[in-house]
């Protein structure tokens, strides 16, 4: 007799959102108990949408009792799932919901990544709203936020997810787990759109590269066509003495960040707001991130309450070189976006130069210059970056090159 969510039956976090349990048996067909609490309104749903689940995994024979507190279809079927697969049966199936308005959206190399808002991966009732907060990224999470023993049924919600969520237009991002648990994870979900795979606590080019082989041989097999991006975490002392070929480690590797739970932890220092700790660690994954040509995105604000220290944080990452940050709660997005918006003199810099910079492509110079000093390729690159974030933030106005 196997079913999911055992630890809230002892007690523990109890799932808001439903209960599967599903007996094997040998002959006498299949028996579907379903009690819901949406009985008078969806309970014919619900029973619909578990006997598709069962018929997908091919389940023939088992007393299967599922208790509903309302759970979406995606979810159902992914608890049911494992639920099944937990109880020996459905091997090599899979119980798929049809495609949401937001299955086909694109991955995009060159974004922003001021923020990325967590979610725990077996916490659906987290996802359905998270792109009405603007994150730039969503990261449904199967690493720290999921115990142990849940990793499997996480895998498979978070699977479900991506295709049947509209996340707008966040990228969207898994964090896997480490080794062998972190490939059947890829496996999961890169069939199903998703944009960006964070990869924790890694300490070698190898690890990436583990990972980037086989996303790319799954997406392949596919027929997908949009390639699948990568964002190592560096997370420890020899991740930082590693970084810069971590970051050169894949072509589809946009963006290097740092977790500074684990690196003070490796450290055995303790984690300060002031950062004396971890200056070096980020300044490190700054400079490897710059050198390897991707994003550095500094670590998370681990106070929700602290909207000050946050902000403060959040400059301070951004004078050292980091373009984004991690949240853990969404009122934290729009403290990130204000605090890495550029400044007014950065905007009116970064206008002159672009300006500059179309005007020697007018005039066919080779060169770019402002006033009589030259302007190197990568100060006109970030330039443009600026302009462009000042666009979208509404810090320009329409027609502001014809008013120059």
């Amino acid at each position: 007799m196997t079913r999911t969510g055992e630890a809230g039956r002892r007690g523990e976090k109890v799932r808001s959102d439903c209960w599967v349990r599903v007996e094997p048996k040998t002959r006498g067909g299949l028996k579907l108990s379903v009690r819901t609490k949406v009985e008078a309104m969806y309970g014919d749903a619900v029973r619909a949408t578990c006997t598709k689940a069962l018929e997908a995994l091919g389940v023939k024979h088992a007393a299967v009792a599922v208790e509903d507190f309302g759970a979406l279809d995606f979810v159902l079927m992914a608890r049911v799932e494992a639920a099944v697969k937990r109880a020996g049966l459905g091997e090599g199936r899979a119980c798929l919901p049809e495609p949401g308005p937001g299955f086909g959206a694109k991955a995009v190399r060159e974004r922003f990544r001021r923020s990325r808002l967590y979610l725990p991966g077996n916490e659906p009732k987290f996802f359905l709203n998270a792109a009405l907060h603007e994150p730039d990224g969503v990261i449904l999470d199967l690493e720290d936020s999921v115990a142990p023993a849940e990793k499997d049924a996480a895998r498979l919600l978070v699977r479900n997810a991506l295709r049947a969520v509209d996340f707008g237009s966040c990228e969207r991002t898994v964090r896997i787990n480490q080794g062998e648990r972190g490939l059947w994870d890829v496996e999961a979900v890169v069939p199903q759109n998703v944009h960006l795979l964070l990869i924790p606590k890694v300490e070698s080019a190898e690890q990436v590269r583990a990972v980037d082989e086989r996303a790319e041989k799954i997406r392949k097999s596919s027929g997908l066509k949009a390639p699948v991006h990568l964002m190592p975490i560096i997370e420890s002392a020899l991740g930082c003495f590693h970084a810069l070929e971590i970051a050169k480690a894949s072509p589809r590797v946009v963006a290097l960040t740092i977790g500074l739970e684990d690196y003070t932890a490796d450290l055995g220092a303790p984690r300060t707001q002031e950062g004396r700790e971890s200056f070096w660690a980020r300044s490190v994954v700054v400079n490897a991130a710059r050198a390897a040509g991707v994003t550095p995105i500094d670590t998370v604000f681990s106070d929700v309450s602290d909207m000050e220290g946050l902000r403060a944080a959040c400059l301070d990452a951004k004078a050292l070189g980091f373009e984004g940050k991690g949240c853990i709660h969404p009122r934290q997005v729009p403290v990130v976006h204000e605090a890495f918006a550029p400044s007014i003199d950065e905007i009116e810099r970064a206008r002159r130069i672009v300006l500059a910079f179309e005007e020697a492509g007018r005039q066919g110079l080779g060169v770019v210059a402002l006033g009589s000093k030259m302007i190197d390729p990568p100060v006109v690159k970030r330039a443009l970056r600026t302009v462009s974030m000042a666009e979208a933030l509404g810090l320009l106005p329409e027609g502001w090159k014809k008013e120059s």
